[in-house]
This record gives C-alpha cells, sequence and structure tokens, in this order.
C-alpha cells in the first residue's frame, strides 16, 4: 500500500515540472527566464490586450492587479465586470481571499498561472 505522502510527492514533481514548462515557454517567447511578477505582468497585458515598449509604473502594477484578479477569479475570488473605454478590465471582489502566508500566496499563484498557460 502507498503512503500517503507518495502522492504529495508525484504531484509536486508533476506541479513543478508545468512550472518550468511556463516559465521556458515565456523565456523562449521574451528570450529570458522570467520571475513570478514578470508572468504575471505578461498575464495583465494579454487580458487588457495592449502591447507597448514602455509602461509607467502605475500602468505595470495595474497590469499585475488585472492578471491576478483573473487568475483568482477562477476560483470565484473575483468577478469580470466588464471593460472600460481604453479595453482595461474591471473585476470586483466577490468573496474574501482567505489569510494566507507569503508562501502559500506564491503557490497559489503559481498553480494558477500554470492552469492559464496550459489553457492558452
Amino acid at each position: 500500500m502507498p503512503l500517503l505522502n507518495e502522492k504529495a510527492e508525484a504531484d509536486s514533481s508533476d506541479f513543478a515540472l508545468r512550472w518550468y514548462k511556463v516559465r521556458n515557454r515565456v523565456k523562449e517567447e521574451f528570450g529570458q527566464r522570467p520571475d513570478l511578477n514578470a508572468i504575471l505582468f505578461i498575464i495583465g497585458m494579454n487580458e487588457v490586450g495592449i502591447v507597448k515598449e514602455k509602461w509607467e509604473k502605475e500602468e505595470k502594477l495595474n497590469l499585475m492587479h488585472v492578471a491576478v484578479c483573473r487568475l483568482l477569479s477562477t476560483e470565484g475570488y473575483y468577478k469580470l465586470m466588464g471593460t472600460d473605454e481604453e479595453s482595461w478590465p474591471h473585476y470586483e471582489a466577490i468573496k474574501g481571499i482567505p489569510p494566507l502566508s507569503m508562501k502559500e500566496q506564491e503557490e497559489l499563484l503559481k498553480r494558477k498561472i500554470v492552469e492559464y498557460f496550459e489553457t492558452l
């Protein structure tokens, strides 16, 4: 009979490979291996549908916010309310996100990023 943690280890190993594939895919597209924030920025650009060379700091933060809302909308935390005249999506918080440690937050976002890229 297999140990319970063998499944957790297999799941963790499978996820690590899927995360690696996402980072490699982005690296091939943009020329360097991205960190979590860079991937959120890219998702935000994809969701807004605007690509440009130079973004202001506030715009970058807004793009990352759009990405987080989009990713967590699949868990029911946010709902897309529509887009504005500049094509920026606007989300409404539906339910509170449970308190998570920084490591847990990062893990959740990574998992949602992998799911996002696997559906593209």
